[in-house]
């Protein structure tokens, strides 16, 4: 039986090793990863087993959770721009534009939002593994809370919070050992009504991300399109290929995908093959470089002392 601790490994390691695969494929067609038949092979500017953004953002945020005893968001922002300002690979859009403005960490994001209307990107579900692990223990509210909380440092759009309030309560009942897709129903109570109908449709069990009405960069399509390969697969390799496959912000729903799957699954259904090249750079930290065993004594941290 898969122990609590080994599914948040699953849902750490999951994250960051579905970011790997997913990254050469980043904004290209469907079906690239089956066409290739090649996992892990670096391409598109990241090397073999090389994770972006995704998961050095998610250790940024599981170093500052276990560093100051919990969510200390000022310390979180400037973890987050300290990053930034080190030039990582890749960064999103919303987010680049959010941590170098100079606003106060409670400003930034807001003030972007006023500005540019839109800001529902799926930034603040790609780094969430780590919280969701730190979090999970406290119960469903505290983690939602929580997860609205982290997500509005660098996204103004309440969309993006509710998105990752959502995928924070999958990964609890996930790591409780019960079954995420079960609980969607409730889940979806605990969505602020201005948004609950629009998770809804996409989390609907006859939802197919070729539903989507935006680009999977966006929040609502990234979380359905996670959800939809974990109900359609049986296995967390099966459940992470399927995102890729899927095309456009390949990495991101790759790594959220990941996140479920590893949850559900725990830390041994994560391919050896997947995790023994896997890396994560930590640009602005003086040239660490995390490794998978790294990752695994951070979640194992995250599991049992939250």
């Amino acid at each position: 039986m898969t122990t609590r601790v080994e599914r948040a490994v699953g849902a750490v390691l999951g994250s960051a090793a579905g970011d790997a695969l997913g990254a050469p494929y980043e904004f290209g067609p469907a079906g690239q990863l089956s066409a290739r038949r090649q996992e892990m092979r670096g391409g598109g500017g990241w090397d073999p087993g090389e994770a972006t953004d995704d998961t050095q953002m998610a250790v940024l945020v599981g170093e500052s959770l276990l560093e100051r005893g919990g969510l200390d968001l000022p310390d979180l922002f400037a973890r987050f721009r300290r990053w930034a300002a080190g030039e990582p690979k890749d960064i999103g859009l919303q987010t680049e534009s959010v941590l170098p403005s100079g606003l106060p960490w409670d400003q930034a994001a807001a003030r972007h939002f006023q500005v540019n209307v839109r800001a529902a990107g799926n930034g603040s579900l790609m780094r969430a593994a780590t919280s969701a692990v730190w979090f999970a223990p406290a119960g469903r509210e505290a983690t939602m809370d929580a997860a609205r909380r982290i997500a509005a440092l660098t996204h103004g759009d309440r969309a993006a919070w509710e998105g990752t309030a959502v995928l924070h309560e999958l990964v609890r009942v996930a790591l409780d050992g019960a079954d995420p897709l079960a609980a969607l129903p409730s889940v979806l109570e605990a969505v602020h009504p201005d948004h609950r109908e629009r998770y809804a449709r996409v989390l609907a069990a006859d939802w197919h991300p070729d539903r989507a009405t935006e680009f999977n960069g966006a929040v609502w399509p990234c979380l359905g399109s996670a959800v939809w390969a974990l109900r359609t697969t049986a296995g967390f390799a099966q459940a992470v290929r399927a995102a890729v496959d899927l095309g456009g912000d390949t990495d991101t729903v790759a790594a959220v995908t990941g996140t479920l799957a590893g949850a559900v699954y725990g830390e041994a259904a994560v391919p050896r093959e997947w995790t023994a090249p896997l890396h994560v750079p930590l640009p602005g930290s003086g040239g660490r470089v995390l490794d998978a065993e790294a990752l695994r004594a951070l979640a194992r941290r995250l599991a049992g002392a939250a």
